[in-house]
């Protein structure tokens, strides 16, 4: 219960003026009035009791849930080299629509000469009733617990939030706080969304997916009768280890709620809006569908929204804006030649990254055709939003941002590509801190900027079981926290069909001139609305006998995201029914299939196996020209699923530094993907060993004589290398080049593992 006493003091640095805890907007100045509500981590039964007053800003509102009564000011943050013990907060920042994120500390008495430190974590999962006719708020009060809230949810829902648990699982893992998704008092829903209230921090022993398993039989009992032999027979897997990775879990899960989303029947609007602003002279930016316009789906086959915003001023930003949109739009529409139902979501967000790799060398070839350098070359910003089915595919590559809104919140679903989320992200610094820094909003990628294989977008997806409106937008809504601030009035009330879509539209682009007003400003609504029945049949787990796990290193995908819990992961859907297996041939007719790839002036033999589908792998071409269209593609073996064991064969000269380097043509295993701990830079750096082939001790090509760098030769050199510097180089199978035996291999029904990072650089 708030208390009435306590005053909620207004952002405006020129205001500060104190104000009722029930007003929205300070009577003064008519600034919105943030309510930051925060939990509190201590040991202790409590904070303090309700109605305290602590540090001389925080009200006790329950036992850890305080309200910031001064949000105008910097929260006190601890001190660099105590850091460590927050990092994991930091790191998981890509996942931040689950993890909680640090806001500051607080110290408070502890004896007569000691105090305790209290960690403020902000948006943990609190639900806030709407408005009373009084203008009062009644109480706030945590999620329902995931085992609490079980029994009442949809068969579709149910398997959206175990979805987005096994999506979190690796990297969570990877901090050593998995076991936080095994607490029941920790394991939160706010609607649709699986969130935590904070993180366990795990000793020397940590889960493994058998626990997993244990804890989802507890909830077999109380599943909805479609999915209770799905989750009875998912869950038995991971226990007996017939499921033993992350990748193959997605992949079954995702099977289910293909199955489940026959039963859901979406209806979808979009609609757009750009102005040049009060202050500009033109408009750099770009939507589609074109600015005013709105449409449906159906009639629609497809829906696809896309916000550009222009970097280079009067001498192209309108240009790369443009251009970058005429090539998405076509790139799409060659997927759509395809039925999205029939494409595995992995290789539908590996097509979505391949349109925006399009879109940014036809951007980067009109720079370089121009002449144009440094920050004379044009560039654009880009966040698109793709409704397929029961699921929301998002990919973003700069600060235009994408959010998430539904009854229960306003969630951020894209992370700036910017110094502060990077900083966050590599764990030096909180969030809140980070964005003081005078070059915090520097971006650090934009579409036109130099090559694709240097370019790294986001691409995520999300589960839809309710209905959702999807905000894409450029800066010039979005700064100063003005989405934030105006989503509960100005948005939700077409969830709550009080207002119309085209409306909303031209109020948040008045907003964006009136309130910010600094930029030109671009919008995109996407309203996904939900009919949905409990299906009569009882749906079916396929768990292949031997699965092809796709994993994504997430340090050159970083999130989502968020996204879900993992937003990038790569997952393969399964079909509804066990696919018919390929014919047997006599073992006296086996022949291996050899394929032969000449390397420089000598011969190498790689022999390609099929995978599980009766596909052999793919791997994709960095040279891909831009003009090519997107075709969906088999399942790839690439730099994006690297476990221990497997072979890299360099195709371009790579510098190890210390006037050394690689020869295109070179040959290297994999040895961990756990990050450096000694790290050169703050790139994601990949362990690997030199393979002793002779063959490939020698470039294909001689070195350039004015290169100082010289050919690296000691086979089974052990060495460290930036992930970025291998993406042009392939990616063989273990045992697929007889030169590189020198480690021990995997299993050969084990799954790449995910590569963990929490040093996401993108």
């Amino acid at each position: 219960m708030e208390n009435d006493a306590a005053t909620l003091y207004c952002p405006n640095e020129n205001c500060q003026a104190a104000n009722p805890l029930t007003h929205k907007f300070c009577q003064r100045c008519s600034t919105p009035l943030p309510k930051n509500y925060l939990w509190a981590v201590v040991d202790g039964p409590s904070v303090g009791s309700p109605g305290e007053i602590l540090a001389d800003r925080y009200l006790v509102l329950d036992k850890f849930v305080l309200l910031d009564t001064k949000p105008g000011l910097l929260a006190l943050t601890p001190e660099l080299e105590n850091l460590q013990p927050l990092r994991a907060y930091l790191r998981l920042i890509p996942y931040r629509l689950h993890v909680p994120q640090v806001y500051g500390v607080i110290f408070i008495a502890d004896g007569p000469s000691h105090e305790k430190e209290i960690l403020l974590l902000e948006k943990p999962p609190l639900l806030k009733p709407p408005l009373l006719a009084d203008d009062t708020i009644q109480e706030v009060y945590l999620g329902s617990e995931l085992t609490t809230a079980w029994r009442d949810a949809t068969s579709m829902r149910q398997l959206n939030w175990l979805w987005q648990i096994a999506h979190l699982w690796q990297p969570l893992a990877s901090e050593g706080v998995a076991s936080s998704l095994l607490d029941s008092s920790v394991l939160r829903v706010e609607g649709s969304l699986v969130r935590l209230l904070d993180l366990r921090f795990e000793g020397e022993i940590s889960p493994e997916l058998p626990q997993l398993g244990e804890f989802w039989q507890q909830l077999v009992s109380e599943a909805k009768p479609a999915i209770t032999e799905f989750v009875n027979h998912v869950s038995l897997s991971l226990i007996q280890g017939e499921i033993n990775s992350t990748d193959q879990l997605i992949g079954v899960l995702d099977g289910g709620l293909a199955q489940l989303g026959r039963s859901q029947t979406p209806t979808i609007k979009i609609i757009t809006k750009t102005d040049t602003g009060p202050s500009r002279q033109r408009n750099e930016d770009a939507c589609s569908p074109p600015s005013g316009t709105l449409i449906s789906k159906p009639p629609q086959p497809t829906a696809l929204a896309i916000v550009c915003d222009g970097i280079g001023g009067h001498e192209g930003g309108n240009v790369a804006s443009n251009l970058a949109i005429e090539t998405i739009q076509q790139q799409v529409q060659q997927l759509t030649k395809v039925p999205y139902d029939h494409i595995e979501p992995s290789l539908l967000l590996n097509d979505l990254d391949k349109a925006v790799a399009m879109a940014n060398d036809k951007i980067s070839q009109r720079n370089d055709s121009e002449n144009r350098q440094g920050r004379q070359r044009m560039g654009t910003t880009l966040v698109m939003a793709l409704p397929v089915a029961h699921e929301m595919y998002i990919t973003h590559v700069g600060d235009s941002r994408a959010y998430w809104i539904t009854r229960q919140g306003c969630y951020q679903v894209t992370l700036d590509d910017d110094v502060a989320s990077r900083e966050v992200r590599l764990g030096y610094a909180i969030y809140r801190d980070a964005v003081q820094q005078s070059s915090a909003g520097s971006l650090v990628q934009a579409l036109g900027m130099g090559p694709s294989t240097s370019l790294h977008p986001t691409s995520a997806r999300f589960m839809l079981d309710e209905d959702a409106i999807f905000l894409l937008t450029s800066d010039g809504l979005s700064d100063f926290d003005r989405v934030e601030e105006y989503w509960e009035t100005e948005i939700l009330p077409i969830l709550l069909g009080e207002a119309n879509i085209a409306t909303v539209a031209d109020r948040l682009i008045e907003i964006a001139n009136t309130k910010n007003g600094h930029d030109n400003v671009t919008i995109a609504l996407v309203h996904y609305q939900v009919q949905y029945w409990e299906p009569e049949i009882t749906i079916k787990a396929f768990i292949p006998e031997s699965y092809s796990a796709k994993t994504v290193d997430l340090a050159s995908k970083g999130a989502n995201a968020t996204v879900l819990g993992g937003p990038n992961q790569k997952t393969q859907v399964i079909p509804d029914t066990e696919p018919a297996k390929p014919a047997q041939l006599p073992l006296q007719w086996i022949v291996p299939l050899i394929f032969v790839v000449i390397a420089g002036s000598l011969g190498l033999f790689i022999k390609e196996l099929r995978s599980p589908s009766g596909l052999l792998p793919f791997f994709p071409n960095p040279t891909q020209s831009p003009n090519d269209s997107i075709e969906a593609t088999p399942a790839t073996r690439s730099l994006d699923n690297l476990s221990a064991g497997w072979v890299i064969k360099t195709n371009n000269q790579i510098s190890l530094g210390n006037n050394q380097s690689l020869p295109p043509g070179a040959f290297l295993q994999v040895i961990e993907t756990k990050p450096n701990p000694k790290p050169a830079s703050g790139d994601f750096e990949v362990h690997l060993q030199r393979c002793s082939n002779p063959a490939t001790t020698i470039s294909a090509n001689p070195p350039n004589p004015l290169d100082i760098n010289k050919p690296l030769q000691e086979a089974n050199k052990k060495i460290w290398i930036k992930f970025s510097q291998l993406q042009n180089s392939e990616v063989l199978e273990p045992n697929k080049s007889p030169s590189c035996n020198t480690l021990p291999q995997p299993p050969a029904n084990q799954s790449p593992r995910t590569s963990p990072t929490s040093s996401n650089t993108r």
